[in-house]
């Protein structure tokens, strides 16, 4: 009996040991895999700066150029200087997508609510696309926000779902109209949607979406350029301010994409008013 029980607690002594290097293994990887992830950020974080600069510089040029101010340019002149502007306007886009996945995922990304009207908001998305809109057979419709509360959130984290999922809807519509609307949801929430009349999306890539750097293999998209983060940031910056997106769509009908969103984020101050 005695040598049962020296033979049992020997195993279960080795047994503790082998639970114990585990742990310390597991320890050991968490800890390798924070300090990689910590320098993906700063990597992400270092690189956008560093591009910033250089993308600026490349803008200001082209317009001083399109201005004309060092003299007349001809009409073919003036096609590639658009041509170069528009692409320094992607390349900056790009750039301030990894630089916002790289403040998320470092935790810097912080969230100011005050109060303020969805037609202020609706007013000034629209003289912000009104430049492309112009310039393209597609409506965009802003439906206006009739008796619809004030909101406590951050505006400028919306403001940049909306303009996400709005670009997106312009890009790859090629005929019809893009509808912008919002409606109560519930007692204490709002939805703001995108509906688009374009290519659509199949069912099975709408949970796949939201993730980071997918995009969707289509004859459209391989001529429009991107990070595929775009979407991911929409779902990030939603969830930072307590709601959350969807998507419905069907290929040849259309799309929406929608966030929803409460009236009042809970990080309210009890005096605002």
């Amino acid at each position: 009996m005695r040598r049962e029980n020296e033979s049992l607690r020997a195993e279960l002594e080795e047994t503790n040991q082998g639970v114990l290097a585990l742990y310390a293994e597991l320890d050991t990887q968490a800890e390798q895999l924070r300090q990689a992830s910590d320098l993906k950020s700063r990597f992400l974080s270092y690189m956008s700066h560093e591009f910033r600069t250089p993308l600026g510089s490349i803008r200001s040029i082209t317009r001083l150029l399109s201005d004309e101010l060092d003299g007349p340019l001809s009409p073919e002149q003036h096609k590639q200087v658009l041509f170069i502007s528009s692409a320094a306007g992607e390349l900056t886009d790009m750039v301030d997508d990894l630089l916002d996945l790289a403040k998320i995922e470092a935790g810097r990304i912080t969230i100011s609510p005050a109060w303020f009207d969805m037609l202020d908001l609706f007013s000034a998305l629209r003289g912000m696309f009104r430049p492309i809109v112009d310039a393209n057979a597609v409506d965009l419709i802003f439906e206006e926000p009739l008796d619809m509360p004030r909101l406590y959130t951050d505006d400028k984290k919306l403001a940049q779902i909306l303009r996400n999922f709005i670009s997106n809807a312009l890009k790859f519509t090629q005929n019809g109209e893009v509808r912008v609307s919002v409606r109560p949801e519930g007692d204490a929430a709002v939805r703001f949607a995108v509906t688009d009349t374009g290519i659509g999306i199949p069912e099975d890539l709408h949970l796949t979406l939201f993730e980071d750097f997918v995009q969707i293999d289509s004859p459209l998209q391989k001529r429009l350029r991107g990070t595929g983060l775009g979407l991911s940031l929409c779902k990030r910056f939603a969830e930072l301010l307590g709601g959350r997106v969807g998507v419905e769509s069907q290929p040849g009908v259309g799309s929406t994409f929608y966030v929803i969103i409460p009236v009042a984020i809970s990080t309210e101050p009890d005096n605002a008013a």
